[in-house]
């Protein structure tokens, strides 16, 4: 079993990208729900899927990768990866924060950005747990404390 300190940052940042994934999705379905009112959601004039392709793409690499650290993150306690994983989340918070501002530039639906800007904050706590977590001063690996038990 991991030391209960390791566990703390573990569990908090595993938390926090639960609920920064749940915003995605919820991102994604407030774009949609128009559509359940009769409402046209158009905003490409894209005339295939082939046009859209790489911004599909994007948009589940932009999904999976969350998904890889909350992994990452169960079973490993190595420095290394703390140090990966919390330079990781500075990058989505910039990509957050510059999604938020574009939402803001075009002018985007209210409720949208007040969304965009609860996941910016959600990010940043990920950044300041991560933080924590790199910054801590233990050495040994999840794979130590579990054969310590």
């Amino acid at each position: 079993m991991l030391h209960k300190h390791y566990e703390q940052y573990q569990e908090k940042i595993i938390s926090l990208w639960v609920v920064f994934l749940l915003g995605l999705l919820f991102h994604t379905q407030l774009g949609l729900m128009p559509l359940f009112h009769g409402l046209n959601i158009i905003t490409s004039q894209s005339q295939n899927m082939a046009e859209i392709a790489p911004i599909m793409w994007l948009m589940l690499l932009f999904f999976v990768l969350p998904m890889a650290a909350i992994i990452g993150t169960v079973f490993t306690n190595s420095r290394r990866y703390r140090t990966i994983h919390f330079s990781f989340t500075v990058l989505y918070t910039i990509l957050n924060l510059s999604h938020l501002i574009a939402d803001i530039m075009v002018q985007t639906d209210l409720y949208q950005i007040a969304l965009m800007a609860i996941l910016f904050v959600i990010g940043l706590l990920i950044n300041i747990v991560s933080w924590q977590w790199m910054r801590d001063r233990s050495q040994k690996s999840t794979h130590q404390h579990l054969t310590q038990a």
